[in-house]
């Protein structure tokens, strides 16, 4: 089996928890009430859009994000 890696960003919710997108699947959204959580839920999700990608023959994207971790400071 070919490992794939994905980007994933999560982001705080202001109620609690983390939101969980992929740039690379469109439409891929999850959530977890824990950091923990929300990264096996992002696999998951993931796991489950890629076989749903397969079942319907439809080609399994690459993961092209440019990532950098940075701060920006304004004024």
């Amino acid at each position: 089996m070919k490992t794939l890696n994905f980007t994933v960003v999560i982001t705080p919710d202001v109620t609690g928890g983390y939101f969980v997108t992929c740039p690379a699947l469109p439409g891929l959204v999850t959530a977890g009430d824990t950091l923990e959580e929300a990264r096996a839920m992002a696999k998951d999700a993931i796991q489950g859009y890629l076989e749903s990608l397969k079942k319907d023959g439809e080609a399994i994207p690459t993961d092209e994000s440019i990532t950098e971790r940075l701060t920006i400071e304004v004024a």
